[in-house]
């Protein structure tokens, strides 16, 4: 109802700045209960209106960004199609869409302060009585409280070894009942995922709220959520975020930004092709097969910066200060990452995106793959050229283990918290901290 409410305000308000008056004619107003109903529907549908409590302010504004974006296109192709074009105003219509966006965002934000308030309130909170392991508990108290505005509160705890006591199970109802809890959490790792069927069982006659919060232990998680598929729910483990839309949303990006770069730096990329060819006899471009997404491989493209030689068969070493091997024009080619702009070439080829994780040889990945444990998850999105570790300063030579850890790090928290905000702010720090660094030669 808010949204409607406030849709309707915006088309009245964009109509007095428009026209001079609040009044709507028929047309106008066909627009808006257009633009309402799709609102409300696709809110609907995409679970808009729910889960109060545990979807955070950003993410409530991001999806209405997109919500917005797609009613936008659809009332376009409406009206095109039913040639109303000349009979709605543009400017009218534009300040609409702007002026309901701000109002609904204003009223999400107002009703989470509220929900938060409301919520905060010791009476209003709801009780969690916690099953589990105590080392597990503490860490499930301790997002409780760092997450009070969700209103929750711990009624009672059931310890892991008491749990395992042979009375325990038939006790533990008991124990619920009278902490006066309405949500019992399982805290429990997989590896005692025996025990969830008992304490169901146990709990059956009480009319509560039950939830499982599996404790993963050391496993390197990827984006883990819960997940509907085919038919089934699935703990997703290890997934890439940048998928269904989020993959159409990327390789626009990705279209749209590197063609525009790409003609900027025509000029620039032929006078290092220039100075390649005359610096040294062989080929302008270095071509190599480097990990792409989900572990296919794919060629990239690099202006040589090295005299042609010969490697070892299976071996690939990494430049280092000073390298007999690299060429005066190299040097500073490298040292400036101007040899790595034909990269976006492969970007328009669907190689690599701009921003990603920066492709290793082949030969470092089966090195480094039994050496860090989550290494090849970084492969679970397209390399990109330039990426959150580069930006963060893990650029250049990785010759010790530590600084291959810490670049996977950064690489795996990009794949893990990946948005389009956060690929625009990796290119502006690029930009101007991310060509040159102490490890660049």
């Amino acid at each position: 109802m808010i949204d409607v409410l406030a849709i309707l305000a915006a088309g009245m308000l964009a109509s007095e700045i428009r026209f001079q008056t609040p009044r709507l004619d028929s047309v106008n107003g066909l627009v808006l209960i257009v633009m309402a109903l799709s609102v409300v529907l696709i809110n609907l549908c995409g679970g808009g209106y729910s889960k109060w409590r545990s979807t955070r302010l950003r993410s409530r504004i991001y999806r209405l960004l997109w919500v917005w974006a797609a009613v936008f296109a659809a009332v376009s192709i409406l009206m095109y199609l039913l040639k109303l074009s000349e009979l709605v105003s543009r400017q009218w219509l534009v300040f609409t869409f702007m002026l309901s966006f701000c109002l609904v965002a204003a009223s999400r934000a107002l009703l989470m302060m509220l929900a938060m308030v409301h919520n905060g309130n010791v009476r209003n909170r709801r009780k969690v009585f916690l099953v589990g392991p105590e080392e597990h508990l503490l860490e499930v108290a301790r997002s409780l409280r760092q997450n009070q505005e969700q209103g929750y509160a711990i009624a009672g705890v059931c310890r892991g070894r008491v749990l395992r006591a042979e009375k325990a199970p038939r006790n533990l109802a008991r124990r619920v009942e009278h902490s006066g809890a309405d949500e019992v959490w399982i805290c429990l790792p997989v590896s005692e995922g025996e025990h969830v069927r008992s304490i169901m069982y146990n709990l059956r006659h009480l009319p509560l709220e039950i939830r499982f919060i599996p404790h993963f232990a050391d496993i390197p998680l990827l984006n883990h959520r819960v997940s509907h598929i085919a038919g089934n729910h699935a703990i997703d483990l290890s997934v890439s975020p940048i998928s269904g839309s989020a993959l159409w949303v990327k390789r626009l990006e990705d279209i749209v930004i590197g063609g525009l770069i790409l003609l900027l730096i025509a000029p620039v990329c032929l006078a290092c092709a220039v100075a390649v060819k005359i610096s040294s006899p062989g080929p302008v471009l270095f071509k190599q097969l480097r990990t792409g997404a989900s572990g296919h491989d794919v060629q990239v493209y690099k202006f040589r910066s090295m005299k042609v030689h010969q490697e070892a068969e299976g071996h690939v070493s990494q430049a280092t200060r000073r390298d007999p091997r690299i060429t005066r024009v190299g040097a500073f080619l490298r040292r400036t990452s101007l040899d790595e702009l034909p990269q976006f070439i492969n970007v328009l080829q669907g190689r690599m995106s701009i921003v990603g994780p920066r492709p290793h040889a082949l030969a470092h990945n089966e090195y480094y793959k039994d050496l860090v444990e989550s290494y090849m998850q970084r492969h679970m999105v397209k390399p990109g050229i330039t990426g959150w570790a580069q930006v963060r300063g893990f650029r250049g030579e990785t010759d010790t283990l530590d600084k291959m850890k810490a670049r996977v790090e950064h690489d795996l928290w990009y794949i893990n918290n990946w948005s389009l905000l956060l690929d625009l702010k990796i290119i502006f720090f690029t930009v101007f901290k991310g060509f040159t660094g102490n490890n660049a030669y």
